[in-house]
């Protein structure tokens, strides 16, 4: 039999407790960051804090009728989603891992959590990196006008605004990190953390993850660099302030001399 794992980012973050008392579904799997359904045989919904959703056995139909009931307990929906999908074949006889699908023996439950777990920090992943890349592109654009003028069109508001995106950036990934993690059903079952080496490793997540911290980084230190910049700039034009009124109180002496 082949199975499909589908899984869109769909916003920035799902209220998963208001959902939950909405839909009744059978849950196999419930904590503060996901919901895990068991809605009918071969067919599943993982549902995420951090803005996925993740289908198995649904048809666009379905799928577009459950986007649209979500969708009031999410937090800034996107028009435009990221998604992944990933095919499973079962029945065979032993776990074989390829492009975009696995061929795994009679999945369990948990296992097919785990596959549809590694599917959806794949788009995760995707999304942070998106906009980790928006973020160096900025960055990029300023380091070449500071080439070119020698200075940076940041003022004191825009830069604020820029270390705000990116400290939010930060923040939220710091707040998923947990989906990096291995699930506890994988500590205590050999055949499922094998199968969740496997999938990290057909992901590639862990190198993923890194590029993006390395990302953050470089924008973290142009960051420091443009503050400095900016505290500079504001201090020559205080000097300047000052210097300015002394020149001026100097040439009112002056001229109260002169006219007495």
């Amino acid at each position: 039999m082949n199975l499909k794992v589908l899984s869109y980012q769909v916003a920035d973050s799902i209220d998963i407790k208001q959902f939950k008392t909405a839909f009744t579904a059978n849950i196999h799997f419930a904590d503060s960051d996901e919901l895990f359904y068991h809605v009918d045989e071969f067919k599943y919904l993982y549902v995420f804090k951090y803005g996925i959703i993740c289908f198995l056995g649904y048809d666009e139909t379905e799928m577009s009728g459950f986007l649209q009931l979500i969708t009031p307990y999410c937090k800034n929906y996107f028009d435009q989603r990221l998604s992944d999908e990933f095919d499973i074949e079962t029945n065979a006889p032993t776990i074989n891992y390829g492009y975009n699908k696995i061929a795994i023996p009679n999945p369990s439950i948990d296992a097919i959590r785990l596959i549809m777990l590694n599917v959806s920090q794949s788009v995760s992943l995707d999304y942070f990196d998106q906009q980790t890349n928006l973020l160096l592109e900025e960055t990029n654009y300023q380091t070449q006008e500071l080439e070119k003028k020698g200075r940076i069109d940041l003022g004191g508001k825009e830069l604020k605004k820029y270390i705000g995106r990116t400290l939010n950036l930060k923040n939220r990934i710091a707040g998923n990190l947990y989906i990096f993690d291995s699930p506890e059903a994988t500590w205590e079952d050999e055949h499922l953390n094998k199968l969740d080496l496997g999938l990290k490793k057909t992901f590639d997540l862990q190198s993923r993850f890194r590029t993006i911290q390395e990302g953050l980084q470089i924008v973290k230190e142009n960051l420091e660099l443009f503050k400095d910049l900016l505290q500079y700039r504001n201090s020559v034009v205080l000097e300047w302030v000052i210097i300015i009124l002394i020149l001026v109180e100097v040439l009112n002496i002056f001229l109260e001399k002169i006219f007495k």
